[in-house]
């Protein structure tokens, strides 16, 4: 018990440490920036924007120290910073835009998503007691994740950007469902899959080296599955389609332990990307692109290199140390602010501050990882790594597209690109994950205590009392049945007196007719 205080208390110092540096250094970043870009003058709106966002990040972080005491906060302390830089590098793009003559407000927008993903994690975390309650809904979440997928296709409700039909209109705003689809199907899978796993391990037939499951036992999976993947190609999401991909591959060979799902989905990834890129106009150019970028041919097509290469030019010129947040010129990439804000973080803060980045990012990655270890429960430890595992493979992707490693998929960069469903979903990942490390964290109950021997008295205690009820209320049913067992042999005997009454009662066919005709009949 003293380790465990001294250890918690060790905790709350290193918090606190971790607290100040998140406070000071977005602090100084937002002074800085502002100084740059408005003359050093701070606008009202983002004054009050941010001092809420203080506010409610305190807030957060008290609820969770109290009710998850045990979780490991790297996770928060660093989705938090990623996101408040993430805002500091939007507003400043949008002061950039206006003075190109294209206003904009995403940056303030991203602070009121930023409020709103801080309220729905505070709201989470005293909701869910456990998360292996989830476990109880994966069917339903199914259909709600199918149901999201589904929603960019009903008409009236469907908007569709850039030429992908990814979004759907509420209120106004422009939401993405695919990404809150990823988490409802992240449930159904480590629901399904933890149930199964042992069928899907040793069942079915083996070829060579790889060990192929039973129909009866993938089929239902699967086919989740392939309806996610025609839903996503129909909407011209293949970004999406390859995150989810990426998800149910890692958990089934988390599930299964089988290296031989990673070969098959490694076939598959390559036989899909080859079909993807000569079916479709707009993953050819980007495969194109990435081949030949600085072609002067592909270069000035439609949909060609022409962002991928004013991004790539906007990384050197920030160099190793950067020119400085409002000292260079993002905005001259498109979508600097959503798919490239990596490049514009990389000419501002320069190969530094890209490392520091990735340093932020690694270090979430690998606390989920290592809750996924710890976790004893196999539901959460699929849960977990899948969801470490896409948020892992979604930052690879955008980083690896901008660096020219991989193709552009379209993705954005968790936590630090515009936009509100991207945002309100990784948190809500944040949250899950701080709320299994919660359990994984917890420790055992040390069994020699005389905390833990009066615990397991009462539950012995409790035990036996509630066999004693048991067989005090089998010994009152038992007691009913014999009275009215009782009650209904004497009913019946009853009855049975009053028809031997009634027969007794009836006259005697022999007795002598009174007749005379008859009196002499009778007589002879």
């Amino acid at each position: 018990m003293t380790d465990t205080r001294e250890k918690r208390t060790g905790d709350l110092g290193h918090q606190l440490a971790l607290l100040a540096l998140v406070a000071v250094l977005s602090s100084v970043g937002f002074l800085h920036m502002f100084e740059s870009v408005s003359a050093g003058s701070v606008p009202q709106r983002y004054m009050m924007a941010l001092g809420a966002a203080g506010v409610l990040s305190l807030v957060v972080w008290i609820i969770l120290r109290q009710l998850k005491s045990y979780a490991n906060q790297n996770i928060f302390f660093g989705v938090t910073m990623l996101t408040l830089l993430g805002c500091m590098e939007i507003i400043r793009i949008d002061y950039e835009n206006e003075g190109l003559g294209r206003a904009s407000s995403a940056g303030f927008n991203q602070l009121v998503w930023f409020l709103l993903s801080l309220v729905l994690m505070g709201g989470t975390l005293v909701a869910v007691k456990d998360y292996r309650i989830f476990r109880k809904f994966s069917y339903i979440s199914m259909v709600i994740g199918l149901a999201l997928l589904f929603s960019p296709m009903v008409p009236g409700l469907g908007v569709s950007i850039n030429g992908s039909r990814i979004w759907i209109n509420v209120l106004g705003h422009s939401v993405q469902p695919a990404e809150f689809a990823k988490i409802f199907m992240a449930f159904f899978f480590a629901s399904y899959l933890f149930d199964h796993r042992d069928r899907l391990a040793v069942g079915g037939k083996k070829i060579g080296a790889l060990h192929l499951p039973r129909l009866r036992d993938f089929g239902p999976i699967i086919v989740v599955w392939a309806a996610c993947m025609g839903v996503l190609v129909l909407q011209k999401d293949l970004g999406t389609g390859l995150l989810f991909f990426a998800m149910f591959v890692c958990m089934l060979y988390v599930a299964t332990g089988r290296v031989s799902w990673i070969i098959i989905g490694f076939i598959f990834f390559v036989a899909a990307a080859f079909f993807a890129s000569q079916v479709f106009s707009h993953v050819g150019n980007r495969v194109e692109a990435w081949l030949h970028p600085f072609d002067n041919h592909v270069y000035l097509a439609v949909g060609g290199s022409q962002q991928l290469v004013t991004g790539i030019f906007g990384l050197a010129a920030g160099g190793l140390f950067g020119t400085g947040l409002g000292q260079g010129y993002p905005a001259l990439t498109p979508l600097a602010n959503s798919d490239f804000i990596y490049s514009s973080l990389g000419e501002e803060l320069g190969l530094t501050g890209l490392f520091a980045v990735l340093a932020i990012y690694t270090v979430i990655i690998c606390t989920g990882i290592v809750t996924a270890i710890k976790v004893k429960d196999g539901f959460g430890k699929l849960l977990a790594s899948g969801l470490v595992f896409t948020m892992a493979f979604q930052i690879f992707t955008v980083v690896g597209g901008i660096t020219l490693v991989i193709p552009l998929t379209g993705l954005t960069l968790p936590y630090m690109a515009a936009g509100g469903s991207s945002l309100v979903a990784n948190w809500m990942v944040a949250t899950l994950l701080l709320i299994i490390s919660h359990q994984a964290n917890r420790p055992d109950e040390d069994t020699s205590s005389d905390t833990f021997a009066m615990a397991a008295l009462e539950v012995i205690n409790e035990k036996k009392a509630q066999e004693e009820k048991q067989k005090m209320l089998r010994s009152h049913r038992a007691s009913r049945e014999v009275a009215s067992q009782a009650v209904s042999t004497a009913t019946q005997f009853i009855t049975d007196a009053e028809s031997d009454t009634e027969s007794d009662a009836e006259p005697d066919s022999t007795e002598p007719p009174t007749d005379t005709r008859e009196q002499e009949e009778y007589d002879e």
